[in-house]
């Protein structure tokens, strides 16, 4: 009979335990248990008070793991200079958004408007009724629904946002008896899920109650069954828009074996292919995030929420493709950004997060929709950088250069073999055989 190995078993009330008793269960996987224990205690902070505010964002924490928290300077939005504040651990990503936004500091910098604010919640059920009765009583639904709620909206209202419409939806000839109560919010500064959420379960309760007492329903059209109450991650009406634009002649100098025009027509089959291909669309896309993401973290919000609805909203055309474009005129370049993006500066982690209220401090506390624009334009500064080094010198150049420190700090390099690789790799194609390479010999020597 195999051995059976110690990672192997199942633990019991895990969650319950002290934080201490979690370490030491996680600790004994590893080949050296104390090690393991002094590692994950060494990224604690030493105010206790402020650990235990981290503990208590998760289930099970069992220590702190930190990414570089930095910042894009220069950000110019409608004529306004921002240091954006961005949590990310690659080094190529900051300095590409901050070369990108120095660039078109110069040259007017970044436009960006709100284009709409809804964001949706859904409640799923299933009903054996005639649907015209229904529709007939639609209006008495959407208000008895909104009284249901009015305990729950009445603050969200008072700050001038709330529930903002309500539509059926029969999916009857996909799924037997399938409907859909579609809810439309504005949670004006916050994120909304927890309002939304709240108001969703309410309506599911009330439509049942709706069923059960409406005198138009025969008995047996009284049950409903909720399936399942819950918001929509997908906003396709909680749109930002971001652009830059300039004269070719703005473009002279991006690479000297270009003109402005020659670059920005170079820049636009980039971007075509980027709309054409789902392989290339997709890193183009991961580009815009890697800038969206950075910033979304560093102010609290939910990036994946943002991602999930930036990826739907890249299909909507019925095929995968970039959320970015580019319009030529006869003298013009014009690059813009479109997508969704449900942020939040009140509430969550926006208002518990030490450095996440530090960050919209830094940005002047922002209300949402400036956020958004922000955000926007910091994922358009990203891609920019990216397309330009690609339809120019290639991309690894500047990656390589970028990510020197790290393949030195992997090869254990010190402090004086660094300020010469440093010296070295300004004419030097960097790998990380070379860099191995480079150190071996210096240590040879």
């Amino acid at each position: 009979m195999p051995r059976r190995r110690k990672r192997d078993f199942l633990i019991r009330g895990f969650s319950k335990l002290l934080k201490e008793d979690k370490l030491k269960i996680v600790s004994e996987l590893m080949d050296n248990q104390v090690e393991a224990m002094e590692l994950m205690k060494s990224f604690w902070l030493s105010d206790k008070s402020k650990q235990k505010v981290f503990d208590e964002f998760s289930e099970n924490t069992l220590s702190n793991f930190y990414i570089p928290y930095g910042v894009a300077p220069n950000v110019v939005v409608n004529g306004r200079t921002y240091h954006v504040p961005v949590v990310i651990e690659e080094s190529s990503v900051v300095a590409a958004a901050s070369s990108s936004s120095r660039f078109w500091s110069e040259r007017g910098g970044f436009k960006a408007r709100v284009i709409g604010v809804e964001k949706i919640g859904q409640v799923h059920f299933l009903w054996n009724g005639k649907k015209s009765k229904l529709v007939k009583v639609l209006d008495s639904l959407k208000l008895y629904l909104r009284e249901a709620a009015m305990d729950i909206s009445k603050n969200m209202e008072e700050r001038g946002g709330g529930i903002t419409d309500f539509e059926l939806l029969d999916f009857t000839k996909k799924m037997d008896n399938y409907y859909q109560l579609k809810v439309s919010f504005n949670t004006v500064d916050s994120m909304g899920a927890n309002f939304i959420n709240s108001c969703l379960e309410e309506f599911a309760s009330a439509l049942k109650e709706f069923f059960k007492t409406h005198e138009i329903f025969s008995d047996n059209e009284r049950e409903c069954e909720i399936i399942m109450s819950i918001l929509s991650n997908y906003t396709p009406n909680n749109i930002v828009k971001a652009w830059v634009e300039c004269d070719y002649n703005d473009l002279n100098g991006i690479f000297n074996e270009m003109t402005g025009e020659q670059f920005a027509r170079k820049f636009q089959m980039a971007v075509k292919i980027a709309e054409t291909d789902i392989y290339r669309a997709t890193t183009h896309n991961k580009g815009v995030f890697n800038g969206v993401d950075a910033v979304a973290i560093a102010t609290g919000n939910d990036f994946r929420a943002i991602e999930a609805a930036g990826h739907a909203y890249a299909t909507k055309d019925g095929s995968y493709k970039s959320l970015t474009k580019v319009f030529l005129t006869e003298n013009k370049f014009r690059y813009e950004l479109t997508m969704p993006m449900s942020l939040g500066t009140v509430g969550g982690l926006t208002s518990l997060h030490p450095l996440a209220k530090h960050s919209l401090e830094m940005l002047g506390n922002p209300k949402a929709k400036e956020l958004m624009m922000i955000v926007a334009s910091v994922g358009l500064a990203s891609n920019f950088a990216a397309i330009r080094s690609l339809v120019t010198k290639g991309i690894q150049i500047g990656h390589m250069k970028m990510h020197l420190f790290n393949i030195l700090n992997h090869v254990e390099a010190t402090k004086d073999e660094k300020e010469k690789a440093i010296e070295h790799f300004v004419t030097h194609r960097v790998s990380h055989g070379a860099v191995k390479k480079f150190i071996q010999t210096l240590r040879e020597n």
